[in-house]
């Protein structure tokens, strides 16, 4: 448990206090979690990710945790540790924005039926009147997956337009379709309400309540050389502190459904006050545990068969890191750059896996990894 010269989770949580973490004092049986270790070592050896860091929790406790492989192979091998800071890519979506939507929500500024286009006037434009705040959050407002990067454009101003000219795909409700357009429309819908950059928002309001002090958009050079990079941009620069999803790129890296930078110490601290706070325990998370309740179940439209709770996915075919023993009503997310995050409330234990399995050239999938690292976790805590 002992690694000198860096940052380690196990040190983090003891100085996190008041997150609600400890760390199993008591050493763990040492093969308890060495299937979840063989998954990581194989994906590694088979090119699927350059290296990883897992994070295993239940009953408040860390169970197991360690750091895998590489952190970057190009322009040289570096070894992966549990300092790393990834890019989060779509956890952004329910870690930052669906939290500081939902801080606006409890304080009764929206309900989650209104029309998007009564705070956000130019969003009516092109038949989106009836896509409605809970439509959003849920990807059921019929609008596309992304903004077209055909051709070049760039600026947030530029973005902004493009989301109000957006025309839906399908009616509103009909279908469930992931889209970041829902995203990063809910992140200029926390910058009208808050009359701040959602960078700002987020630091003063989600981040800095919870003590994330390695979580950040836009982080700076001094952080990079703890940075996973992702992988070569069009001009055939490696991606390491610069957002690698291009629109939030192009958007100068601060948007709602990409742009956070974190490390498993966070993620950790995190996880467990939302946890906490969801069972009415202590917890610094910055939500009421109903506000938490509304997200982290389902709130799609009727009769609909894709689960989502308010940002946060239940039961659809992006649910594979719930693995096959973890329940339905268990909830969680992924990151495009290879990050994942699943909790489950019934048990209190979530599995983190961060990556960058996109390193250094686009990388190969870790949907199965995620599914089977989630199996073998739950078997280890000894789930029915």
């Amino acid at each position: 448990m002992r690694h000198s010269g860096r940052r380690t989770i196990l040190r983090t949580m003891l100085a996190a206090g008041g997150a609600g973490l400890t760390a199993a004092c008591a050493t763990p049986p040492p093969r308890r979690f060495a299937a979840v270790d063989r998954l990581v070592d194989r994906a590694i050896a088979a090119g699927q990710t350059p290296g990883a860091v897992v994070v295993v929790a239940h009953g408040g406790m860390v169970v197991h945790h360690r750091a895998y492989g590489h952190r970057a192979l190009q322009p040289h091998a570096e070894p992966m540790d549990e300092a790393t800071v990834f890019d989060m890519a779509s956890l952004t979506k329910p870690v930052m924005t669906s939290v500081a939507v939902m801080q606006f929500f409890e304080a009764g500024a929206f309900r989650l039926d209104d029309p998007v286009c009564r705070y956000l006037p130019d969003f009516a434009r092109n038949g989106k009147t009836s896509i409605t705040i809970r439509h959003l959050l849920t990807h059921y407002s019929g609008l596309p997956p992304d903004l077209d990067l055909s051709t070049p454009w760039q600026g947030k101003a530029e973005a902004v337009r493009r989301v109000m000219d957006t025309r839906p795909d399908h009616p509103a409700g009909e279908r469930f379709v992931y889209s970041d357009i829902n995203f990063i429309t809910l992140g200029l819908l926390v910058e009208h309400l808050s009359h701040q950059n959602l960078a700002q928002y987020e630091h003063t309001n989600v981040l800095s309540p919870l003590g994330m002090t390695r979580s950040r958009f836009l982080p700076p050079p001094s952080w990079y050389p703890t940075i996973a990079p992702t992988q070569f941009d069009e001009h055939g620069v490696m991606l390491r502190g610069i957002v690698h999803d291009p629109t939030a790129r192009r958007m100068g890296g601060v948007a709602g459904h990409a742009g956070l930078f974190s490390d498993a110490a966070d993620m950790t601290v995190y996880a467990q006050a939302l946890l906490d706070r969801r069972a009415g325990r202590p917890s610094a998370f910055p939500l009421k545990p109903e506000t938490l309740l509304l997200m982290t179940t389902p709130q799609q439209p009727p009769g609909k068969d894709d689960w989502r709770g308010l940002g946060w996915d239940i039961r659809t075919h992006y649910s594979s890191p719930r693995g096959d023993v973890f329940p339905i009503g268990s909830f969680g997310h992924t990151g495009f750059t290879g990050t994942s995050l699943w909790m489950d409330p019934t048990s209190d234990s979530f599995v983190l896996i961060l990556t960058n399995r996109v390193h250094p050239s686009g990388g190969h999938s870790v949907v199965r990894l995620r599914h089977d690292v989630a199996t073998e976790a739950a078997r280890a805590l000894q789930m029915p």
